[in-house]
């Protein structure tokens, strides 16, 4: 799954690599080391502009409300369990099937946090003894430092207890896609600890290549079984994980120290 990430980048950054043609600076976001559900978080997509002449899409980046609200939905308080859709069902889920032909997006990362319970303290859990399993975080990121492009859905809900002008009137909310982890060797692997991405999770976040960045974001694809094809995990070998600090493991806690790379997972979590 992805339920927490890290996104350093800035828009100037951003807008190169991805090409950016249009960003608003009041929508700048500042870097956040500890990304979790129903934050605001940066969203690529093409789209196009309101009030333009021209119906071309234009590629954008724009500010998102991570967590899902179908735009069918009464009220928003589901979007907080909807930050993830499954790329085997994301065609047919009807929380999703309607954004997965019409509204797709990159949500752009340094990389996601995984959490491995430690093996001495699942075995105490397994007993029936009550000791609380403490985990290992470990940050998966791309092995050459790149931008980790996940997959995303991005949906529009309208607040219909709120006028028109009402700044909050509309909801512009976001999901990200998973696929089954790797379970070839990582590109570089900790010396203690997991060796691939499904000793840590058995899902991970769909990583878009750039090579496929084009036609996962044309709002003119709309064809479900075309638009499957795109869902292929990226080619095996291109990722890396290492362990972090546990503070990341609570959400208010903010700031690249997060990011320390440890020489071994801490003490009572080993893997």
């Amino acid at each position: 799954m992805c339920g927490r990430y890290a996104s350093s980048r800035g828009p100037e950054d951003l807008a190169g690599i991805f090409e950016i043609e249009k960003w608003e600076p009041e929508e700048t976001l500042e870097p956040d080391y500890n990304v979790a559900p129903t934050k605001e978080v940066y969203a690529v997509l093409d789209r196009p502009l309101k009030d333009a002449d021209s119906p071309r899409p234009v590629r954008q980046l724009r500010k998102l409300k991570w967590g899902l609200v179908p735009s069918w939905a009464k009220t928003p308080e589901g979007g907080a369990r909807m930050i993830n859709a499954r790329a085997e069902t994301v065609h047919e889920k009807p929380s999703y099937r309607r954004a997965f032909a019409a509204r797709r997006c990159i949500v752009p990362a340094d990389g996601y946090y995984e959490w491995v319970t430690g093996e001495q303290e699942r075995d105490l859990e397994v007993e029936g003894k009550k000791k609380r399993p403490r985990k290992q975080p470990y940050f998966v990121l791309p092995a050459d430092g790149s931008v980790f492009a996940m997959a995303g859905l991005y949906e529009f809900w309208r607040d219909r207890t709120l006028p028109d002008d009402h700044p909050r009137a509309w909801w512009v909310t976001c999901s990200v896609i998973t696929t089954e982890a790797e379970r070839t060797p990582l590109a570089v692997s900790p010396a203690e600890g997991p060796h691939t991405l499904a000793d840590i999770h058995p899902r991970m976040p769909l990583m878009l290549t750039p090579d496929r960045w084009d036609a996962w974001l044309d709002p003119s694809r709309t064809d479900p079984d075309g638009l499957r094809d795109l869902l292929t995990p990226p080619p095996v070998g291109l990722m890396r994980a290492y362990p972090v600090p546990t503070a990341v493991s609570n959400v208010r806690n903010n700031g690249p120290e997060l990011l320390k790379e440890l020489e071994a997972p801490e003490e009572g979590t080993l893997f």
